[in-house]
């Protein structure tokens, strides 16, 4: 491993997107004490104990309680963490502030602005807080599957679609399946070897964990790509992949979630291909020619 390999699999996840990504999992009370930091997280590393509970209607206790459920052993490291990131983000290049809500006063300067912002920041901190142990092991089980399932309903069937076109251009078995019957008759079938992939941002999805559950059941192993690494349907998953998406106005699971969850099918997608190098040219070499024809004259020397 290489010093940037390891710095890579050493780096922390920042504290305002675990904050975000356990949020789901949290009692109400702690909740309002997350929402309060995701949103104001510099605001929030200057504020006491005392400060922040009142914001947040609940008492210090609950902060406190509130720490541990993050992983933090108190109030004063959740402080430091949170300063210390946000100088980190102080130093950096020069952003513009925009926040992840568009208003109905906004012109369409300010709604581009803020929808290409938040779309940018969900694949920069996917890209950061993705595991690469987990994602070696998945990339590892899809190279070697016999067959790949993939689930995936709503804005997650188009991802699950894009995934499953993927490997099949490389030569890979592999289904995708948004309608609940066909996914379960389909996980019916699989076995020890094959690979079933869930796919849902917020991870509640009932018919992407029933077909992810049955899959599991008949010997598959079971990979989840999700949003919050505590959702119901990372309890049955054999591995968890995560995004880090913040959703605006008009968009809940549809667009900055759906670009993080390709952005992480395309790091799978990468890691297959070059553990089957060799097929992967071949077939793609082949699927190319298959379709030259299908293209404009002028377009035909193109790859």
């Amino acid at each position: 491993m290489t010093g940037t390999e390891a710095a890579d699999r050493s780096r922390p996840i920042s504290t305002v997107v675990r904050i975000r990504g356990l949020l789901p999992s949290l009692s109400r009370a702690e909740q309002r004490v997350g929402a309060i930091i995701v949103d104001e997280a510099a605001t929030a590393a200057a504020m006491t104990i005392t400060e922040l509970a009142r914001r947040a209607h609940t008492s210090e206790t609950t902060v406190i309680r509130f720490c541990r459920a993050i992983g933090v052993a108190g109030y004063p490291e959740l402080r430091l963490r949170l300063a210390a990131e946000a100088g980190r983000a102080h130093d950096g290049p020069a952003q513009e502030a925009i926040g992840s809500d568009i208003s109905r006063s906004d012109d369409l300067a300010q709604v581009v602005r803020t929808i290409a912002f938040a779309d940018a920041r969900a694949v920069e901190e996917t890209a950061a807080q993705l595991d690469l142990d987990a994602l070696g092991r998945v990339v590892a089980a899809i190279a070697e599957a016999r067959r790949i399932d993939i689930y995936g309903v709503g804005a997650s069937a188009f991802v699950a679609q894009d995934f499953q076109q993927k490997l099949h251009r490389i030569g890979l078995t592999a289904f995708a399946w948004s309608d609940l019957h066909v996914a379960l008759t389909s996980a019916a079938l699989l076995r020890g070897g094959d690979v079933a992939v869930g796919i849902s941002h917020t991870g509640t999805t009932v018919d992407t964990i029933e077909a992810f559950t049955e899959a599991g059941r008949r010997g598959a192993t079971t990979v989840a790509l999700t949003n919050f690494p505590k959702s119901p349907i990372t309890r049955v998953a054999d591995l968890v992949l995560t995004t880090a998406a913040r959703e605006t106005t008009f968009r809940s699971g549809a667009m900055a979630s759906r670009l993080a969850q390709l952005t992480v099918v395309d790091c799978v997608f990468v890691g297959v291909a070059q553990r089957t190098y060799e097929q992967t040219r071949t077939a793609l070499e082949a699927t190319r020619e298959a379709v030259r024809n299908r293209r404009t004259r002028t377009d035909r020397g193109r790859s």
